[in-house]
């Protein structure tokens, strides 16, 4: 069970709130600012050569994985406004210990407490390594 207090729980909301319509702002400036002009001026270009095909297909790919971050902060902020509504905000999905308030408002959507977190990451960081 979480020890965190209506005034903290407050303070938290408000920062959650903050970065959902930061990451929010931020997309729409990525689509503001990228206007796609690029990759169609790319596709659109008489005759296209093996070369012009792999640079759109690389700023695609770079555009996809940026968005998908986006998507997957935006979800980060819904799963911890939702921990808040059933009060299991604050507490660790792991060990059920409380996450220190001072971790919450630096990663106000943490939902480990650092032991756990370290613990996952040492685990899982492997995943994503190439192995010979």
């Amino acid at each position: 069970m979480s020890d965190l207090t209506a005034v903290q729980l407050e303070e938290l909301t408000a920062c959650l709130d903050s970065q959902y319509h930061d990451i929010r702002n931020a997309v729409r400036t990525e689509f503001e600012d990228t206007g796609e002009q690029h990759r169609i001026d790319l596709l659109n270009r008489e005759p296209g050569d093996s070369g012009d095909q792999s640079l759109a297909s690389a700023l695609a790919d770079f555009n996809v994985a940026r968005f998908d971050r986006y998507i997957q902060a935006l979800r980060d902020v819904e799963a911890a406004r939702q921990r808040m509504e059933s009060g299991e905000y604050g507490t660790c999905t792991d060990c059920g210990l409380s996450i220190a308030f001072a971790r919450l408002r630096v990663a106000p959507t943490a939902k480990r407490c650092i032991e756990c977190q370290q613990k996952y990451e040492r685990e899982y960081a492997q995943a994503g390594q190439p192995s010979l």
